[in-house]
């Protein structure tokens, strides 16, 4: 598996600054990208975000370096489902390390695959722990261009 398997393109997106201001915010967006498409979940935006708001509550999933990766796990839900989110100005998140997060890559599955969803966890972290290539999402200047980027970084060729 890689992971724009579970992140198609049209869940991937380059934040306004004047739109995303708040951890809120942020989670409410990466929620309207979860919920995409439609026809192939019965969650709503709001399942999406009251398990991202609940996993929050509990700790920040606010990693350091300006990243974040807020996660959790729904009943009903047929397979992972993943979100970037891209804010190149930075928003407070209570990270570990106080600063800013400027990306966030939301990940969401079944309750049923805690493996899975550990191992996509995983693999995130990793992706993101490169500088060079977190530098690279903060140049983008629209979602496809990130998720294109991530695409590039696991090695898929990008048509």
């Amino acid at each position: 598996m890689v992971l724009t398997d579970i992140l198609p393109a049209e869940r991937a997106d380059v934040a306004d600054a004047a739109a995303i201001e708040t951890k809120e915010a942020a989670l409410l967006r990466l929620s309207e990208l979860l919920a995409r498409p439609s026809t192939k979940t019965k969650m709503t935006v709001g399942d999406f975000y009251r398990v991202l708001c609940e996993r929050e509550a509990l700790q920040s999933t606010g990693i350091g370096d300006g990243v974040a990766i807020p996660h959790g796990s729904l009943d009903g839900l047929e397979s992972q489902r993943a979100a970037l989110l891209v804010c190149p100005d930075g928003l407070p998140f209570d990270a570990i390390d106080g600063r800013p997060v400027r990306i966030l890559f939301a990940v969401v599955g079944p309750k049923r695959t805690t493996g899975e969803h550990l191992k996509t966890l995983a693999r995130v972290s990793r992706l993101l722990r490169d500088a060079a290539f977190r530098q690279r999402l903060l140049s983008a200047k629209e979602g496809a261009q990130a998720w294109a980027l991530v695409r590039q970084a696991e090695g898929v060729r990008v048509a």
